[in-house]
């Protein structure tokens, strides 16, 4: 067991070291698309007040808020649970790998059953092949046993429930710079693969003040952890959290309420990383997502 839970904790927030680079535009970036509702022998599917409404980014990585009928008492994407508002407004992600349509299912108090298939489109991942044996993900007994608490310790701060409601905005940059890492860009090694880049890397330079992209509740606010170095989580609300990594300080403490653009540390390089920038990684429970999607594009 200590084995396997070592492999997942080198990859709870990867290290940004190992991450393929590629600072130039993509051309590939979605555009907003809507969920068409589609029959189901199981389901009924219905208009005007008893749909499900959707829109969003609705690609590998991405994102979709909606609204689900008065009197739902369960809301559904796939296995993963809704949190919903008392109105029928909801969010909802699809991690980097997902595949196939994503059945929304919401389940009416008076025993309908409504559903929506979302066609999640795939994405075209910068895929690098290296000449080079991969790396051993193996750890010492002593390594593990000075992170495996700081896994702990990200694990239980990822699943706390604030009653934030930062996933309601829409998003601004935590700071503007050279993107140095792109989401889900990932490295083969003689044809096995390595761990993709799980965030978004800015390198604005050593010191520059990082902000909150959305309104949330600070989870986590760790120093000297040994692969994110002082590391920040932000719960946003229903299941949405953002964290930052490498920062050379932090101004935030865990409990804290932040608002959208308020200053809550400075890039650094701190852990494991080749020099100084931030490491943004947006999560949806378990799917991890590309925060790009997320933001308006850069002048």
């Amino acid at each position: 067991m200590r084995s396997a839970l070592a492999g997942v904790g080198l990859l709870a927030l990867a290290a940004c070291e190992n991450a393929p680079r590629n600072n130039a535009p993509n051309p590939l970036l979605p555009t907003l698309a809507v969920a068409s509702a589609v029959p189901n022998d199981n389901a009924e599917i219905s208009t005007g007040r008893d749909a499900i409404e959707l829109a969003g980014e609705l690609t590998q990585g991405g994102w979709v808020k909606g609204l689900v009928p008065r009197g739902t008492e369960l809301a559904t994407l796939g296995d993963t649970r809704l949190s919903v508002e008392t109105d029928g407004r909801f969010f909802a992600a699809f991690d980097r790998d997902a595949t196939g349509p994503a059945i929304l299912r919401a389940t009416l108090e008076d025993g309908r059953v409504i559903e929506r298939q979302i066609d999640v489109a795939p994405r075209a991942w910068n895929i690098e092949h290296v000449n080079v044996a991969k790396r051993s993900g193996g750890s010492s007994e002593a390594w593990w046993k000075k992170r495996e608490p700081e896994w702990l310790a990200i694990k239980v701060a990822r699943e706390k429930v604030t009653g934030a409601t930062g996933w309601q905005q829409d998003f601004i940059w935590p700071v503007k710079g050279r993107i140095s890492g792109r989401f889900g860009s990932q490295r083969i090694y003689h044809g096995e693969p390595g761990s993709y880049h799980s965030g978004l890397d800015i390198a604005p330079g050593a010191g520059t003040p990082f902000v909150a992209p959305a309104d949330g509740v600070v989870v986590l606010a760790a120093d000297n952890f040994s692969l994110e170095g002082n590391l920040l989580i932000i719960d946003h609300g229903h299941g949405l959290n953002s964290a930052f990594l490498h920062a050379s300080r932090l101004v935030v403490r865990e409990g804290d309420q932040v608002t959208q653009g308020q200053h809550i540390g400075n890039v650094g390089a701190s852990g494991r990383a080749t020099g100084p920038h931030l490491h943004w990684s947006l999560k949806w429970h378990d799917a991890r997502l590309d925060p790009l999607l997320f933001v308006a594009p850069e002048a």
